[in-house]
């Protein structure tokens, strides 16, 4: 056993997967290994076509075997409908033991991929995180190889360094033409940018595109080229719309979160950095949501307008931009109808590459220059760790998404959540599954007050700021003792030996593992 920096013990390997610990989120990390090219730069002579009648075609064609890894993205969200059909024609050509690597796992019913994973279709996961059916099966020990849990940001960063290699990538588009210029961003059933596919078509042995939407060629706007496509597919349906954004751009009347949000937008219009051409991302989410509309209304009292907001975009955000109170909207995943369709009549709403979004091991991306960036969280503990996989009960709650790549690279990041949820406390004294790293966390707002981290970059400016404000100001140790106050201390949540996941920070060290939890 070994620790990391932030005192979590680790193996020294598990299995195959070498581990290599986490020892700071601004440690210079070496880029290992080379980027990987396509391995079939492909031949099409003049007049030939890429569409194939049904998926079991482009399977075969495609070359997929047994142990090979296959690769989605999660645009769809819910509404997703590829992934179950491209499944069920894997298992019926018997083909087993796969890497299931999507941008993310969506939490999909009949068929549920839990069903692939005990028929032995698939063997491995790679993702940002799992949820349901599925998280339940891996935190019970179902499956004998770990996940890997990575942020979105780290998933280009492996791509391109060989650790993660896609045989074949499944690239659902609400529109397509027969030569694999594709898009989703018209069409019945658009899901809008497909910022989190364009790695896999830059990088993946063969490239399949899923559509239900044909149209005459060229196919415009074209999201991805027909240069990087191998294969379309035609079928009745690849998704429902309506629950791209479930659970995710919801309103809320609570006055609880009501006020957080208040509280945080508070903070964010006491800060210097809140000027004309500041920049900043909220995401999606009750208090989300709140917090977007709450800083509008602040932007439009201080005359200010924001240079650009980042990542994903839900319907709060384009309102923000029709009124003229955001300049560029940069887009790598839509979080509703609305923004899903607002890429192709906004000309200051783009699609962006994940890549160009979160991923750290690049020339420069847009989190690098981001003032406030806004965080959701299950926990959050006394050194400013943050949890956003486990509950309570060692249930899987959510994914790793862009909030460790959004912590590090903002400005001024900021953690919303309220003190406790039922009788659990949100603020403890250890997190049980570390996601996200305190350096990089600069305040906790709740309803009971706001925490600043006293060693976090920024600390001292946001500080001197705020006390020019009547805002309440207390340490994490006392939200954290009034959380335990009000529920009792929480339960330790009991674990077996077995690594059931590895949590990996954005450089591609381990941050974390989640052992199998014992059943009551």
């Amino acid at each position: 056993m070994m620790v990391n920096s932030l005192g979590r013990e680790l193996p020294e390997r598990v299995g195959d997967y070498v581990v290599k610990p986490y020892r700071g989120a601004y440690e210079p990390q070496a880029f290992t290994g080379t980027v990987v090219t396509k391995r079939s730069a492909g031949h099409r002579i003049p007049g030939d076509t890429k569409l194939l009648p049904d998926l079991k075609e482009a399977i075969l064609a495609s070359g997929l075997k047994d142990g090979m890894t296959v690769s989605f993205h999660h645009s769809f969200r819910e509404g997703d409908q590829i992934i179950g059909q491209v499944l069920t024609v894997i298992r019926e050509l018997g083909i087993k033991g796969l890497r299931f690597a999507p941008s993310a796992v969506v939490n999909i019913k009949n068929p549920s991929i839990v069903d692939f994973v005990k028929d032995g279709t698939i063997d491995r996961i790679e993702a940002s995180g799992i949820r349901g059916q599925l998280g339940d099966a891996v935190l019970a020990g179902e499956m004998e190889t770990p996940v890997i849990l990575r942020p979105h940001g780290a998933r280009p960063r492996a791509i391109e360094a060989g650790e993660l290699q896609i045989d074949v990538a499944f690239i659902g588009a609400s529109a397509a033409d027969d030569y694999g210029n594709c898009t989703g961003q018209i069409g019945p059933n658009a899901c809008g940018s497909l910022g989190y596919s364009f790695v896999d078509a830059q990088n993946a042995g063969c490239v399949i595109v899923v559509t239900d939407n044909l149209v005459d060629y060229p196919c415009c706007p074209a999201s991805i080229s027909q240069q990087l496509v191998d294969y379309v597919v035609k079928v009745d349906s690849i998704g429902d719309p309506a629950k791209i954004g479930a659970g995710a751009a919801r309103l809320t009347k609570n006055p609880r979160d009501l006020l957080i949000a208040e509280r945080t937008v508070e903070l964010i219009a006491a800060s210097r950095l809140f000027k004309d051409g500041f920049s900043f991302q909220t995401g999606a989410g009750a208090i989300p949501i709140a917090i977007t509309k709450c800083l509008a209304e602040k932007m439009k009292e201080r005359g200010v307008k924001a240079s650009f907001a980042l990542g994903g975009i839900p319907a709060a955000i384009i309102d923000m931009y029709d009124e003229g109170l955001v300049r560029v909207v940069e887009c790598s995943q839509s979080f509703d109808s609305v923004a899903a369709r607002a890429i192709y009549d906004r000309p200051g709403v783009v699609e962006i590459d994940n890549a160009d979004y979160a991923n750290a091991y690049s020339k420069g991306g847009f989190l690098n220059r981001e003032n406030f960036g806004v965080l959701g969280a299950l926990e959050v503990d006394t050194d400013f760790n943050v949890n956003i996989l486990t509950g309570s009960s060692g249930e899987m709650m959510g994914g790793l998404g862009g909030g460790p790549d959004v912590a590090a690279g903002a400005a001024i990041s900021i953690v919303t959540l309220p003190i406790i949820r039922g009788r659990t406390p949100s603020v403890v004294k250890k997190v049980f599954t570390l996601c996200t790293p305190g350096e990089t966390v600069a305040a906790v707002v709740t309803e009971a007050g706001i925490a600043l981290n006293p060693k976090h970059r920024n600390y001292r400016e946001l500080k001197e700021d705020l006390k020019q404000t009547s805002l309440k100001l207390v340490s994490i140790e006392e939200l954290q003792q009034l959380a335990e106050s009000m529920t009792g201390a929480p339960k330790p949540i009991e674990t077996a030996d077995k690594v059931t996941c590895i949590v990996e920070y954005r450089d591609g060290t381990v941050i974390d593992v989640i052992r199998e939890i014992k059943k009551n």
